[in-house]
């Protein structure tokens, strides 16, 4: 199977063969801020907290450490996952006074998150997210550390 694939005209994949993935990725990433009213900015991010690709508007700096904290997120909602006797976190919520800030797995060895404001449809939010995960997400793994020089 090729590391990438073509899902309603977009290509989504590691990037190895198609050095523009990335974009399309960030492509996904602001398509997904633009279905969520009330969304600030979504991103993809590697297993071990790397940032891959971003929502437009998102600054890099701030999307490094956002991919950082998404990553802590979802570590600790796995160690807690033994403890309480679940056998897959499905997704991290961390609601906080003004914005929600979702993670959830997205393909081998990738995590999607989503911040949006607090007065967004919850529902709704996650709804997209989890849509956009089985969308692509089969075909979605961490793309190569450093893409397109950067990093």
């Amino acid at each position: 199977m090729s590391s990438g694939a073509t899902t309603g005209g977009r290509v989504v994949g590691n990037g190895a063969e198609d050095p523009s993935a990335g974009q399309r990725l960030d492509w996904l990433m602001g398509d997904l801020v633009e279905r969520v009213a009330g969304a600030r900015s979504a991103l993809l991010l590697s297993a071990d907290g790397l940032l891959l690709s971003a929502s437009p508007g998102l600054e890099r700096e701030e999307g490094e450490r956002l991919a950082a904290v998404a990553s802590g997120v979802a570590s600790l909602a796995r160690g807690a996952r033994a403890q309480l006797g679940a056998s897959e976190v499905r997704q991290s919520v961390v609601e906080m006074d003004s914005v929600f800030f979702f993670v959830l797995p997205a393909g081998q060895g990738a995590q999607l998150a989503l911040v949006a404001d607090a007065s967004c449809d919850m529902g709704q939010a996650a709804f997209e997210v989890h849509r956009l995960v089985r969308q692509v997400g089969p075909y979605l793994s961490a793309l190569p550390r450093g893409r397109g020089g950067e990093g």
